[in-house]
């Protein structure tokens, strides 16, 4: 279950792969007798084994199911325990607050099929460490109504770890809401023992992404934070908090709902009368994180967002829903609460009417199903070949999800390879992505080879799939050069194809490359601008190559050569190489 993508073939791109892999990272790491936080196939080995996020707690409890029924089934179990979870942790804080039975159900109900929280559960991990949000709040209160000093601590102890949990799960953007609205809860409620473990917990999850900023960004592209243009692209509008048909998958999918909202203006209404301070409280947990989703909407959000360091890290201001989904929840709540109170007779009535209301109201379907291809034959020969490491073809830049794919297919065979997927992956991995890529449009120099070779390349998986998904050109070009650069196809897996070291070039007529056309700009190229220092062509005709670039003359290589005397009718790549990115193509042509 994830967002609905095609996936021409393969798995459909996305978090969802991208977390799968990490969980299935901590049982393969503690089989192995190695720390379960650490990934030693990505980036290599151009880097050392990274620290990963996101395997704590879920990788724990994936571990024995995904040995038993596989990583599908342990996926869809986990995501669903989550949703269940969500309304039976938030069920039991309202409990806790007195309510009764039908209100805390309809509290329940709201946080658990909160649109935003289950669109944000389909591949990120946000909506699932949400649930630790209930979770802590009711360890509050089952602590501060403990029995004996023993149980308190252990309730108290189990608010600390829910509330860590959020940061060591990798979600530090909703830490940095949780934790103060954690710690104002437990002071609103006071107890000693609570309160105590609340605020350990706090400093361990500040800890948490203190060291996150200092072990894990420094040193990768986004040690600067995030930039502006990427704020605004995933700021939302006023209206997208009442539009439930906006597209699933895009983060300015921030649906609230209708009657919910109006419901818990109800609510706030009810519990100011008897309890003020929990009123401030949610009131301000149910308004801000959606006045700070509105990002570069809303005016100022810009100006503290550059000066407020922790919040310079992140680019999705709406990260902090789930909390208002809580306190909308929780206020939903104490509305349905008042309104039995004055209709006592009616009680089954109002609290099933509210229930099946509240339901229509927030109902989405922001999950299907996605393509697993388990078992493919590709990987199926890898895992029969020697050992070595392997280059899946094509490279994307470690930051951008597509490369979700490569991390999902090590369930399958787990291989070393220079590419991978990770936003904190150290600059060293973005270099070797940009000073290669162009082996995705199959251009090839003298050296690439042995090149491979020292890295301990022995094989090369060519992903025509994802080729589709990504919308890059040159998959033809960049298979045909496979042969002529000594490689040979030795098993296939629907669009994947497992190459291995061989001699001679391809076929006759195959693979087929496009008719004559115009030149086809390949990679390293948004639109006509180079977008590094290289980026490659690929240009039909005989004789010689001029090429034009704004801003200075590049180094161009033609079929790998710098100097390659009159071309023969064909096809034929050109490598442009220069300073710096930037540069704009100008003209390119081929004349005898």
């Amino acid at each position: 279950m994830a967002n609905d993508r095609i996936g021409a073939g393969e798995p459909p791109a996305g978090d969802h792969l991208q977390s799968v892999y990490r969980f299935w990272l901590v049982g393969h790491q503690l089989e192995h007798g190695r720390a379960p936080w650490k990934d030693p196939y990505s980036f290599q080995p151009i880097v050392e084994p990274q620290t990963v996020l996101g395997g704590w707690p879920f990788g724990f409890l994936f571990w024995p199911i995904d040995t038993l029924f596989g990583p599908v089934v342990g996926w869809n179990l986990l995501l669903l325990t989550t949703i269940v979870l969500a309304g039976l942790f938030t069920y039991s804080w309202l409990r806790c607050l007195e309510l009764g039975v039908p209100p805390a159900l309809l509290g329940g109900l709201v946080f658990a099929i909160a649109p935003y929280r289950l669109e944000q559960s389909a591949g990120h991990l946000l909506g699932w460490a949400a649930v630790f949000l209930p979770l802590s709040l009711w360890a509050v209160e089952r602590a501060r109504s403990a029995s004996t000093a023993g149980r308190a601590h252990v309730w108290g102890a189990v608010a600390a770890v829910a509330l860590a949990s959020i940061s060591l799960s990798g979600q530090v953007h909703l830490a940095l809401g949780a934790v103060p609205l954690l710690v104002a809860y437990a002071a609103l409620r006071f107890a000693r023992v609570p309160f105590a473990w609340t605020l350990g917990g706090a400093l361990v999850a500040a800890g948490v992404g203190i060291a996150i900023r200092h072990a894990l960004i420094a040193g990768s592209p986004e040690e600067t934070g995030r930039s502006v243009d990427e704020l605004r692209r995933y700021s939302a509008e006023p209206l997208d908090f009442l539009d439930r048909w906006h597209l699933p998958g895009s983060e300015e999918f921030v649906y609230l709902g209708w009657l919910t909202p109006a419901l818990a203006v109800v609510g706030l209404v009810f519990l100011a009368r008897r309890r003020r301070g929990l009123a401030v409280l949610f009131g301000l947990a149910a308004f801000l994180p959606v006045l700070l989703a509105l990002g570069t909407n809303l005016p100022g959000y810009e100006a503290v967002w550059r000066h407020f360091s922790p919040l310079h890290f992140t680019r999705v201001p709406g990260r902090l829903l789930p909390i208002a989904n809580l306190a909308l929840a929780a206020l939903a709540a104490f509305a349905c609460a008042g309104l039995l109170a004055r209709r006592a007779g009616w009680t089954i009535a109002i609290g099933a009417t509210l229930l099946v209301l509240v339901a229509l109201d927030l109902v989405v379907q922001p999950l299907s199903s996605a393509a697993a291809d388990p078992d493919n034959g590709a990987y199926l020969a890898l895992a029969a070949s020697p050992p070595g490491r392997v280059l899946e073809l094509p490279l994307f830049e470690p930051g951008v999800h597509y490369g979700s794919v490569y991390d999902y297919y090590q369930l399958q065979e787990a291989r070393e390879q220079p590419g991978g997927y990770s936003t904190l992956a150290p600059q060293a991995a973005f270099d070797f992505y940009f000073g290669h890529d162009r082996l995705s449009c199959g251009v090839w120099l003298a050296g690439d080879r042995a090149e491979l070779a020292r890295l301990g390349i022995t094989r090369i998986l060519f992903h025509r799939g994802l080729y589709a998904q990504a919308q890059r050109v040159g998959a033809a070009f960049a298979e045909a050069a496979l042969w002529d650069a000594g490689w040979h196809p030795t098993a296939n897996g629907g669009p994947v194809t497992l190459w291995a070291p061989g001699d001679g070039s391809h076929p006759p007529g195959f693979p087929p490359l496009p008719p004559p056309q115009r030149p086809i700009l390949c990679s390293g190229w948004h639109g006509h601008t180079m977008t590094d220092s290289q980026a490659t062509i690929w240009i039909y005709g005989s004789g010689s190559v001029s090429v034009r670039l704004s801003g200075g003359r590049p180094e161009v290589f033609v079929d790998g050569k710098r100097d390659p005397g009159s071309l023969e009718q064909g096809w034929h790549s050109l490598l442009l190489v220069t300073g710096s990115s930037g540069a704009t193509l100008q003209s390119v042509a081929i004349s005898p």
